[in-house]
């Protein structure tokens, strides 16, 4: 081949390849950089469209996850309020068992039914002052509750309703009408008192039952948010052992074709020896 000045054949590739090796060291320090295997939508068209719905459902779920545990933190809410309720209930056994016997007089009697009557009067604060923000929980309005536990928009598969149907006021318990102060107002107390503590003990398997489908329901949502995260992660995320490894390829190459251009660039200062 002859020696020309115009066109620097050697120049012209050793710039070429000069570029490739910056593009591919640019390249690897952006991915280790973000962490990302695709740092732009060019490297993996394919790959970015699936892992941005992939990313979209992750966040969906996590927010749904989060659903489920305020559900859970509501049914607790009204859970703790039975509990309560419960514990008064028992009071007012213990109360109609020491009423119902003459080991105590009418008077003492009197002081019991006093106690008696501020339980009832606690017992029936609780069931209409137990809320969840302003959903009241234990007045037996019969408000239905819809939770959204998933990441799309199908109602029937991403949704568990709930309906709160319990009553835990005193009319509805029947203590209202409390009274130990004699005998026989006593022992009609302990039987409205069973009564009572059964009607509790369904409302509270009720909370219970929804309780656990939501517990089922929360476990589910993080299998699903661990195994979708790993699959973004395969496609999308950079591996770094990798990256480092192209970016010291390109370092070296990019060094190698810089020493190059620069012998390539006096390719011409050979010619000029002949005209000189």
């Amino acid at each position: 081949m002859g020696l020309r000045i115009n066109t620097n054949v050697a120049s012209i590739s050793a710039q070429r390849v000069l570029n490739k090796q910056q593009s591919r060291m640019e390249h690897a320090q952006q991915a280790l950089a973000s962490g990302s295997r695709i740092v732009k939508a060019a490297d993996d068209a394919a790959g970015l469209a699936v892992s941005e719905n992939i990313r979209g459902q992750v966040a969906g779920i996590k927010m749904a996850r989060m659903n489920a545990f305020n559900a859970q933190s509501l049914i607790q809410v009204s859970e703790g309020g039975l509990n309560e309720i419960s514990n008064i209930l028992i009071r007012l056994r213990e109360l109609g068992v020491q009423a119902a016997s003459d080991t105590v007089s009418d008077v003492e009697r009197s002081f019991l039914n006093q106690e008696a009557t501020q339980l009832v009067a606690e017992s029936e604060r609780i069931a209409k002052s137990t809320r969840f923000g302003n959903k009241a929980l234990l007045d037996g309005n019969g408000e239905e509750f819809e939770y959204h536990v998933g990441p799309f928009a199908d109602e029937e598969q991403n949704t568990i309703k709930y309906k709160i149907e319990a009553d835990a006021t005193t009319g509805t318990l029947g203590i209202d009408g409390v009274d130990i102060s004699d005998r026989s107002g006593a022992r009609d107390t302990l039987q409205s008192v069973d009564d009572a503590l059964v009607k509790i003990g369904q409302m509270r398997a009720d909370f219970g039952a929804v309780q656990s489908r939501l517990q089922i329901t929360t476990s589910n949502l993080d299998i699903q948010y661990e195994n979708l995260s790993a699959a973004k992660s395969r496609i999308s995320d950079a591996d770094i052992a990798y990256e480092s490894a192209e970016m010291t390829s390109a370092q070296i190459l990019q060094s190698a074709s810089v020493s190059v251009l620069a012998q390539a660039n006096q390719n011409g200062a050979a010619a000029l020896k002949l005209i000189a």
